[in-house]
């Protein structure tokens, strides 16, 4: 009996456009789809018990092939009342004063303007999930910065969120075991990259694919163009929720995009 072919994907990722186009094109091969930790994914990966997995960039390689797919916008999480809420957009630098509700590690364009009193009072706090992250946001103790679709799945009615610039955006890449020969992988990469049923590749090993796994880089870090798409490899990669940038009025001192 062929075992159930399992994909899995990380927090703010939505795959269900391409879980309808799975059930469609192959009814008779189930496909078990189920949202995890950012930690579990790669864990389920190299255990076996995820034939795939959805994560967020950048990861740990070794033995994995992995296909970026797209780049997320960063956003600032917080409270409704916050003065940051009167903004369009903010730079990280306007943000060098509030203290961080998550490790810092994880925006380290933060860690290196903080002053030493302001990255005390972030250490000081104890380790949260993004949701408690996000609720000590709303009561106004601190920002939490997020891609966009995670800031959206844990959006609260007492908090805002605002596009934050100087920061690196989020990629989400598509993930296999090296070797994971199940021709369903070929099939799921296609639905993922948009090919039609008629396509002669869903037929064929994921050779080209894979070897595209191996030479291309993680996301993250990358250059991102002004329309929101990235340039990788002499092809460009698509950023969700980015929105077309605008000129900052001359002679301001501060980097914060206002509201009228």
């Amino acid at each position: 009996m062929t075992h159930a072919f399992r994909v899995e994907f990380v927090p703010g990722v939505t795959p269900d456009k391409w879980l309808r186009t799975w059930a469609t094109r192959f009814p008779e091969a189930p496909l078990e789809a189920s949202p995890v930790d950012d930690g579990e994914a790669l864990v389920h990966l190299r255990d076996g018990s995820a034939s795939m997995a959805l994560v967020r960039l950048p990861v740990e390689r070794d033995g994995l092939h992995v296909i970026p797919l797209y780049e997320e916008v960063p956003v600032v999480v917080v409270a409704k009342e916050h003065v940051i809420a009167a903004f369009d957009e903010v730079d990280i630098a306007d943000l060098a004063e509030e203290v961080l509700l998550q490790d810092p590690a994880q925006v380290p364009e933060w860690a290196q303007l903080a002053g030493a009193d302001v990255r005390a009072r972030a250490a000081a706090m104890p380790p949260m999930t993004t949701k408690q992250a996000v609720s000590v946001a709303a009561a106004g103790s601190g920002i939490v910065v997020v891609p966009m679709s995670v800031a959206r799945l844990h959006h609260r009615k007492d908090v805002v969120h605002r596009p934050v610039t100087g920061v690196s955006p989020s990629g989400i890449g598509l993930a296999w075991r090296v070797d994971d020969e199940d021709p369903r992988i070929e099939d799921f990469i296609g639905i993922v990259r948009g090919r039609t049923a008629r396509s002669s590749r869903g037929a064929q090993p994921a050779t080209e694919d894979a070897r595209e796994a191996r030479g291309s880089g993680d996301a993250g870090g990358r250059h991102t163009s002004s329309e929101g798409r990235r340039q990788d490899r002499g092809r460009t990669v698509p950023q969700r929720g980015a929105a077309p940038r605008r000129r900052a009025s001359r002679g301001t001192g501060s980097r914060r995009k206002g509201r009228r």
